[in-house]
């Protein structure tokens, strides 16, 4: 089964079992501590999964993290309407994740205590005053694609069959809108419009927001080329391949399927395999901010609510820092290889 669309339900000491993720979070299977709690608890299980999250990852993660906690309470006979801060200070305690992971796993805790206080499952938020560590982001993780990269990425796929036309297509398109993968997997045909004056992509991105993004020449010339291969007029625009007949299906690739695709062409060029479609977004990001472009383009261009967020992104800060660095006087005496033993005299 697709790991994207089930998730282990651990439920105490009980057989794991997998709930896929179209499948309606009833009362039916929540964990045995909810329907314990009586008739109010699972409807506000219900409530909480089926009509409060509307976004599927949010619903995916928030679901692993809810089950996760009641297993380690029921593990304890704890009762969920008695539940304290102290209990949700210690499992937090306890848990070995990373910061940010530890910070999605109580915002859960406490959206899912809200919906119980709300329908008069408990009286207080066991999670609302409890504490996660401190985090703070300078300068993202993703590595930065260089343009030299990039050029030499593109350059070395083959657009003489439909496969390395969508490819090419795919990678271009990263690399000039500075677009999210989900964005452009969600492209449909349609979504190239012209408004009499130029060419622009209609993306669909996170959080419900609508926006377009103006097509550059050359990227206008690829998609036009592409879709005219298509021989179609709507549906997805880019979409997966039948491996032996390496010709195109009607079914859209999903956000993994270009991952996966940009790692195979990575290896194919020679490149470093850790760059992923979002290091087109630092390149851009970065890239357009070392030629002086206003903060607010850039941020409107990668489609941030914060201008911080995009400043995240840039890496010039990384390069001044090298440089800072190779200026210390500090010199060592001995420049020979590690590993080699004192000289004699």
């Amino acid at each position: 089964m697709d790991e994207t669309r089930a998730i282990v339900a651990v439920d105490g000491d009980r057989p794991a079992k997998v709930i896929r993720l179209d499948e309606p979070l009833t009362a039916r299977n929540a964990p045995t501590i909810v329907k314990l709690a009586g008739k109010a608890a699972e409807f506000a299980w219900e409530e909480f999964f089926q009509a409060e999250l509307p976004n599927a990852h949010t619903r995916k993660n928030y679901l692993h993290a809810v089950r996760q906690f009641l297993a380690w309470a029921d593990d304890r006979r704890l009762e969920l309407p008695r539940i304290t801060p102290g209990d949700v200070g210690e499992y937090m305690q306890g848990l070995d994740l990373a910061t940010p992971t530890k910070k999605l796993h109580l915002a859960a805790l406490r959206r899912f205590f809200d919906r119980l206080v709300n329908r008069h499952v408990a009286i207080i938020n066991p999670a609302a005053t409890v504490k996660s560590e401190r985090y703070s982001i300078i300068e993202g993780k993703t590595p930065e694609i260089s343009a030299k990269q990039a050029q030499a990425l593109l350059a070395s796929i083959k657009p003489s069959n439909p496969i390395g036309r969508r490819d090419l297509v795919i990678l271009a398109t990263l690399a000039y809108t500075a677009a999210r993968v989900g964005a452009i997997a969600r492209l449909r045909v349609e979504d190239l419009v012209h408004d009499g004056d130029q060419y622009a992509l209609r993306f669909a991105e996170k959080g419900g927001k609508s926006r377009e993004i103006p097509v550059r020449h050359d990227l206008q010339r690829l998609l036009l080329d592409y879709i005219a291969t298509l021989e179609v007029t709507e549906g997805p625009l880019f979409r997966t391949a039948h491996s032996k007949t390496r010709t195109l299906t009607r079914n859209a690739m999903t956000g993994i399927d270009i991952c996966r695709m940009m790692k195979r062409r990575l290896k194919s060029a020679g490149l470093p395999a850790h760059f992923s479609p979002h290091s087109f977004r630092v390149a851009a990001v970065t890239d357009l901010l070392s030629q002086d472009v206003p903060l607010e383009d850039v941020q409107h261009l990668a489609g941030h609510a914060d201008p911080r967020t995009t400043r995240i992104y840039d890496r010039r800060r990384r390069k001044v820092t090298r440089n800072l660095v190779e200026r210390i006087s500090i010199r060592l005496v001995d420049e020979s290889p590690i590993g080699r033993g004192p000289r004699r005299r």
